[in-house]
């Protein structure tokens, strides 16, 4: 049996989901919560399996408030995000504060009782087009990172690089810089560091892509 608090500012709402859920032999449905507040005090008192929790409630505590409290308080017990908006920017809101699942409240029944299942194993569940919206973001965050990365060297580290791609050796790259053998490799090292490489091949690929093998 599957024990559920149901969080949601409208009465009609928290009714609805009841009478569906209670109809399901595998659900029980132990207590309600019209805000944020009343829903952690009501998870508090009866530790369900999950928490329904509505995103957007204007009274008391927002459903990603109480969500990161609730986590927090409770870290066994899973939050199922339910909400109208169909936007990346809150379903990364909910995971960042704890959620377990994202569900949408226009999907139908059978989707919402195969997340209440899904997160109640302890999985994950999110919408079929949230999983794009999730690689689209994680591809962007990847592109940025190794931007910064690459940001973040100095200008002789960058020197250093640029030479060490184009096959020149430790002492080569001091003579040409005018430092000693051991600035380079310190540079190498720092370099190597900052931009996640391991291998010469890594170095290369990473200066041919930042066009730094310009030949002269």
């Amino acid at each position: 049996m599957i024990r559920i608090v149901i969080v949601d500012d409208h009465a009609m709402v928290r009714s609805g989901l009841k009478m569906l859920l209670s109809s399901k032999g595998e659900i029980e449905v132990v207590a309600e919560g019209a805000d944020g507040d009343e829903g952690i005090r009501a998870a508090m008192e009866h530790h369900p399996d999950v928490v329904l929790m509505d995103l957007s409630m204007p009274q008391g505590k927002d459903g990603i408030t109480a969500a990161s409290e609730l986590k927090k308080l409770l870290p066994d017990v899973a939050v199922l995000m339910l909400s109208m908006h169909d936007d990346s920017e809150y379903l990364f809101r909910a995971i960042e504060a704890g959620a377990s699942g994202y569900v949408l409240k226009s999907a139908p029944h059978e989707e919402l009782l195969n997340a209440i299942r899904t997160v109640a194993s302890g999985a994950a569940y999110l919408y079929p087009s949230a999983t794009r919206q999730l690689m689209n973001r994680y591809v962007a965050g990847a592109k940025k990172d190794a931007s910064d990365a690459f940001d973040s060297l100095s200008e002789r580290e960058r020197e250093v690089l640029s030479l060490a791609a184009k096959g020149y050796g430790n002492k080569e790259i001091a003579e040409l810089l005018f430092i000693s053998v051991k600035t380079v490799e310190s540079h190498k090292s720092n370099v190597m560091e900052k931009l996640g490489l391991k291998t010469r091949p890594e170095l290369i690929q990473y200066a041919m892509k930042k066009g730094l093998l310009q030949f002269d």
